[in-house]
């Protein structure tokens, strides 16, 4: 078992695990666009993308599942690397996008948009945005004292978090009546999503995974300490609110479109950094991989939890199914404190 991990954590390993993942994530992709109310064979699939692109196939196909497949990939990306960078960031292996108020805020403007002002429903992706991003503004602003710390900013984040979820809990309470019509974006979900939903977000989650991806070795330094990163003559406060803004820029992104999905920005990062180490210039593009493979999959069994039936469970609870077994197996590994 050592032998395996120590030839993973070599660079031809790491490299090696990417490709892998990106194998994963493409049989994920073939398998979720074979399933759903309507199962489809591959043959039938290969059919319809390429010699019949008509009829009722093609638009389950290409106007239901393949936009909401590819949404999913995406959430689940922005979401895991969002979580790598926090916990980069804050050296704190259990930091997930949640904690810096990001959920908190894009869930408090969405419930706003839907129950408060449902007239301006048609806006409900970009409020969530926009309320997401703020906060985590405000947290960062509130966490400053002459520079950022991490402990600092975890603090302001959990303030700023329940603060934020006292109030959705008291518009919720106050429009008890119509609140099941948020039920999925409280919870998280890609029900109905398709098209449209996936151009509004594809450009921020296209640069934040861009800037991410390219401040791997930027992390690996931050981690070595603030007082060893300036030593190398990195620009500490300056290198730290570019990473938050790009976790903030990735997570409000997904909340806009999925809601308030849990565990992956968690989940995704812990797992691809138990097989190949904490190098994150290999762990940011395998949590990428990794985190919208999970969440693609996930959406998959909740669209066949109910078969024959129409009906399907958010993606949101697969997740929150899988996510506390997870977080205790976490609590109880060896050497998890160290």
């Amino acid at each position: 078992m050592k032998s395996w991990f120590v030839m993973l954590r070599s660079t031809s390993g790491r490299v090696g695990f990417n490709v892998f993942l990106a194998a994963l994530l493409a049989l994920v992709v073939l398998v979720s666009l074979r399933f759903g109310a309507l199962k489809l064979t591959y043959a039938e699939i290969l059919e319809t993308f390429w010699l019949q692109p008509e009829g009722v196939d093609w638009q389950i196909l290409w106007n239901i599942r393949l936009p909401r497949i590819l949404l999913g990939v995406l959430v689940g990306g922005s979401l895991a690397v969002s979580g790598a960078i926090l916990q980069g960031i804050m050296r704190n292996p259990l930091a997930a996008p949640g904690l810096i108020g990001v959920s908190a805020g894009g869930g408090l403007a969405g419930i706003l948009i839907m129950l408060v002002l449902p007239q301006f429903g048609f806006l409900l992706i970009p409020a969530a945005f926009a309320g997401a991003l703020l906060t985590a503004a405000l947290v960062y602003l509130l966490a400053w004292k002459q520079g950022v710390s991490p402990v600092r900013l975890i603090l302001a984040g959990v303030a700023v978090s329940a603060m934020l979820g006292a109030f959705s809990s008291t518009i919720l309470l106050l429009n008890a009546e119509r609140a099941g019509g948020v039920l999925d974006f409280t919870i998280g979900s890609l029900s109905a999503r398709s098209w449209p939903q996936l151009r509004q977000v594809v450009p921020y989650m296209a640069a934040g995974l861009f800037v991410a991806l390219c401040s791997g070795r930027k992390l690996n330094i931050l981690a070595l300490g603030d007082e060893v990163a300036t030593g190398l003559g990195m620009r500490v406060e300056r290198t730290r609110l570019l990473l938050l803004a790009a976790a903030a820029l990735l997570a409000a992104s997904a909340v806009s479109v999925a809601g308030l999905l849990g565990f992956v920005g968690l989940i995704a990062p812990h797992m691809v950094r138990i097989v190949i180490g904490p190098d994150n210039r290999f762990l940011l593009p395998a949590s990428a991989l990794f985190g919208g493979a999970l969440v693609a999959g996930c959406d998959t069994v909740g669209r066949m939890a109910m078969y024959p039936s129409s009906a399907e469970l958010p993606v949101g609870v697969i997740m929150a199914l899988l996510g506390p077994p997870f977080f205790l197996w976490l609590l109880r590994r060896r050497n998890y404190e160290a």
